[in-house]
């Protein structure tokens, strides 16, 4: 389907208006009228361009990480690269506003689990290196870094959220090296 420089406007408004509601209130409350009324769009739009809520949901949390190439960076520097890139993320706009919608919402939704899940199980563990542990390694991973992600972005406490990203990331980085690099148990 061609769209026009017009409905590419809709597109987007709808889309950002979309992550801050999913975001603000998680997938379950927020609603295609609310999210209508924020993108100043009639609701029958967003059917019209997504299908369902389900499908603009998709369409908000379509996310890269774009994780940088770790095989270029020396070995014991992974898990430092790794946790910063990540919390640069979600500092950052754009990813960090889809992440916030993917976690909020993965605790509650299902169909939100399932995608946080497939990020992580996909790109993450790719770009670990793979290998027959490398999902272990990611689940572990994970753990560390949408733990951290949700008491400093989503339950907002207050230790964790006064750290700058360079405290957070000199704490987290050795456990997350050990997760990548270190033997399993």
């Amino acid at each position: 389907m061609a769209f026009t420089a017009r409905s590419q406007e809709s597109r987007a408004a709808i889309l950002t208006a979309a992550r801050r509601r999913f975001a603000a209130d998680g997938y379950e409350r927020a609603t295609v009228r609310a999210i209508a009324a924020d993108a100043g769009i009639d609701p029958s739009m967003v059917i019209r361009y997504y299908g369902s809520k389900e499908g603009l949901f998709a369409a908000a949390v379509d996310l890269d990480l774009r994780l940088p190439d770790l095989t270029t960076i020396p070995p014991d520097q992974v898990g430092e690269t790794f946790v910063r890139h990540f919390f640069e993320q979600w500092e950052g706009e754009g990813p960090g506003e889809v992440l916030t919608v993917l976690l909020r919402s993965a605790v509650t939704n299902d169909g939100a689990a399932e995608r946080m899940r497939t990020i992580f199980a996909t790109q993450v563990a790719t770009a670990l290196g793979g290998g027959e542990d490398g999902p272990t390694r990611a689940a572990l991973v994970a753990s560390q870094l949408l733990g951290a992600a949700l008491c400093r972005y989503i339950l907002r406490l207050p230790p964790i959220v006064a750290l700058d990203v360079d405290a957070l990331v000199a704490d987290l980085a050795p456990t997350v090296q050990r997760y990548i690099g270190a033997p399993l148990a």
